[in-house]
């Protein structure tokens, strides 16, 4: 799920950590990769990739159900659309905004 924020006031690190996601790595893209574990475990969690334009985050959120499992390939099970991942979007549009 795609879903753009505006006038976001502190960096990209500082508003993830802020929201309860950890940042892992940046993609060759420029865009953060973060996720957010759910039930204490690492899996399901969800997981975002966040590219900053001066004070506008863009936001690419999915829930990863488990692990990657086929070898040496990112191929996933990830729900991109569904009614857990509405609500983490909308959770993190009202402490945003």
């Amino acid at each position: 799920m795609r879903f753009i924020i505006s006038n976001v006031g502190d960096n990209m690190n500082t508003v993830m950590r802020r929201i309860g996601y950890h940042p892992i790595k940046w993609s060759d893209k420029g865009e953060l990769n973060c996720v957010k574990p759910l039930m204490g475990q690492d899996y399901p969690r969800f997981h975002a990739y966040v590219k900053e334009e001066g004070t506008t985050l863009t936001f690419n959120l999915h829930l990863d159900q488990k692990r990657p499992s086929y070898g040496n390939e990112t191929a996933h099970s990830g729900d991109y659309e569904g009614e857990t991942v509405r609500e983490e979007a909308k959770r993190i549009q009202d402490l945003l905004r």
